[in-house]
């Protein structure tokens, strides 16, 4: 098993598990730096602070070429005042490297009058695109480059939800999430 599906692993067992789930120590952590929060924003509710989000499959717009690998990837966010948070993704890459995305984000919902759509923008640092495929996202330097991904979902419960990530000029990542 290599690292991203170790990570995968226990992103999973983190967000599914009740026992975890239930523990009020995880409930309380507070990852976030404070410049994340907003500070006269409303706090998040007490059982929804957390959020995993799970995506099997990327669709690249290009179509796939030999060199893709399979996309596969977990992210673990903790919400803050005023609707946005900050959290991480480790994945593989479209390239077969072990990946990490570190960001800060918001969310908006209910989005355009519709109480189960929400749209949500994340900015951070990504590292892992390196060697020969160091090029294939701008501004990277030594395997550190900026991100920054919006993301349609749709709520289809009080705690799960579909979401569309648009990843650029490369493609469409589908993804499940689970609020908790």
């Amino acid at each position: 098993m290599n690292f991203v599906q170790r990570g995968l692993l226990l992103l999973a067992w983190l967000g599914l598990s009740p026992v975890w789930a239930q523990t009020a120590a995880w409930q309380d952590s507070q990852p976030c730096p404070a410049w994340v929060a907003k500070e006269d924003g409303q706090p998040p509710v007490a059982d929804k602070r957390w959020d995993l989000t799970l995506s099997p499959y990327t669709h690249h717009w290009g179509g796939e070429t030999a060199e893709h690998k399979p996309v596969v990837l977990g992210s673990l966010d903790r919400a803050v005042a005023g609707n946005r948070f900050c959290g991480m993704s480790l994945f593989s890459n479209s390239f077969g490297q072990p990946t990490v995305y570190v960001y800060a984000g918001q969310r908006w919902d209910p989005w355009m009058d519709h109480s189960k759509l929400f749209v949500k923008v994340t900015a951070g640092i990504f590292y892992g695109y390196v060697g020969k495929y160091k090029d294939k996202v701008p501004f990277n330097y030594n395997g550190f480059s900026p991100g920054i991904i919006p993301a349609l979902g749709y709520a289809f419960s009080p705690t799960d939800s579909a979401q569309v990530l648009v990843l650029g000029s490369a493609g469409v990542m589908f993804a499940y999430g689970h609020r908790f």
